[in-house]
């Protein structure tokens, strides 16, 4: 069925779709910076804490498992109240969290960045601005999407080079005041002065239309909700390989003899990559599907997590850290994809928060895995071989999904489905 010829003509999409996608990013690229304070300063913390590294590794698990668990509940509270009042309270809680992890307690920088930065900051801001952005777009809202996901990789390639000379002359604990600040001034001038209200948008003349053509509760030959199953666990295993490296980068070229800025920007470098890379891949998912990206994506992050193993020079680990980021920036898009071209799209708002809960999970444990790991065996060998291990199972369960795709791909996602999945989130 072919949408009428006034579906083109409705869009909702104007300057001002732009202006609020590109605030959305100001603001997810200052948000995301907080964790990284505690992990430019990793080795600065566990010197102050006895040694161990489990302590800051767990600061930035913390921070994404109340980022996953958080946004669960904030998605509603946006939603009636909008993101702007949403947005600024988080920015206050991630600066409260970081004045509160600066006192240098460990349940000081345990509660201030699970609880404060994740699950009251970064959960009221995460989740809620991926659902505010796709209501100012209807015809490149994958694009949009795109631009703002992207927003910790921002954050990560921008924040550490500047936070390392800072942490060196002023301490890791003045650095999160000062943080803290910025914080204060982006977050909330940005959300107050560019999170108005989006448009009213009519809805799409393919929403009764449903879902691909599929058997009640099947998906792929499958019981629906074991396929969410299988592609929430893909994520969580893919995610704690990629938490491993954007956790431990800098920790693990000073054990090298590599100086904390020289990490820094290597870590800058991956997460650059990633930035530009992401637009990348989301131009391929569009026509290879979702599925097949993850399977894409998730082969080129093994292939760099298993060269971490062997690379122990400056140059190869520049290297290896761009092609890291070149390959983990497709997954999480990919993902959303992959749920909305199997599921209907009345299911998308409680499927994809489970998936990115488990993401987030995934994120996680992957930080705090690699520092228990190292506390344990006094290098990162195992905790890198942990990851490709975690890696290669996620490419097994991807990969028995997308060969039970493709034999029906031609039939199973009718031109008609495609626009429905392109149109409405």
């Amino acid at each position: 069925m072919t949408p009428p010829p006034t579906a083109a003509a409705a869009s909702i999409e104007t300057r001002a779709s732009w202006i609020a996608a590109t605030a959305a990013l100001v603001v997810m690229s200052v948000a995301f910076g907080a964790p990284y304070v505690a992990v430019t300063a990793l080795k600065d913390i566990a010197g102050d804490l006895g040694g161990s590294r489990t302590v800051p590794a767990l600061c930035y698990s913390f921070a994404w498992l109340g980022t996953a668990v958080g946004g669960v509940a904030f998605g509603g509270i946006a939603e009636r109240f909008g993101l702007r009042p949403t947005a600024i309270f988080g920015g206050v809680m991630i600066a409260a969290g970081l004045a509160l992890a600066s006192r240098g307690g460990l349940w000081d920088l345990y509660l201030g960045h699970g609880l404060l930065i994740g699950v009251l900051g970064l959960g009221a801001i995460n989740a809620p601005v991926y659902v505010y952005v796709s209501r100012w777009f209807d015809k490149r809202r994958g694009s949009a999407l795109a631009l703002i996901s992207s927003g910790s990789y921002v954050a990560g390639a921008l924040w550490p080079p500047l936070l390392a000379p800072l942490i060196a002359r002023a301490g890791w604990q003045d650095t999160m005041l000062a943080f803290a600040v910025i914080e204060i001034v982006l977050v909330l001038l940005t959300a107050w002065f560019f999170f108005d209200p989006p448009p009213a948008a009519a809805p799409h003349p393919l929403a009764q239309a449903g879902a691909p053509a599929r058997a009640a509760g099947r998906v792929l030959g499958l019981n629906a909700n074991l396929v969410l199953l299988l592609l929430a666990s893909a994520s969580f295993l893919c995610c704690v390989t990629m938490a491993m490296p954007q956790s431990h980068l800098i920790a693990f070229c000073t054990d090298l003899g590599i100086t904390p800025e020289r990490g820094a920007a290597m870590l800058s470098v991956l997460l650059g990559t990633a930035f530009v890379s992401r637009q990348i891949w989301g131009w391929i998912s569009d026509r290879i599907g979702g599925l097949n990206t993850v399977l894409a994506s998730s082969a080129c992050q093994a292939a760099a997590i298993a060269a971490l193993l062997f690379t122990q020079d400056e140059t190869g680990l520049f290297t290896v850290s761009a092609f890291f980021g070149f390959g983990f920036a497709g997954l999480i898009p990919a993902y959303v994809l992959a749920i909305r071209e199997l599921f209907p799209a009345s299911e998308a708002a409680w499927r994809v928060p489970m998936m990115m809960l488990m993401s987030g999970s995934g994120m996680a444990t992957g930080g705090w895995l690699a520092g228990a790991l190292y506390d344990r065996f006094g290098s990162y060998v195992a905790a890198f071989a942990a990851g490709l291990a975690a890696n290669l199972l996620n490419l097994v369960i991807v990969g028995f999904l997308a060969a039970r795709a493709r034999p029906q791909r031609r039939g199973y996602f009718s031109s008609a489905t495609r626009r429905e999945i392109s149109t409405t989130l």
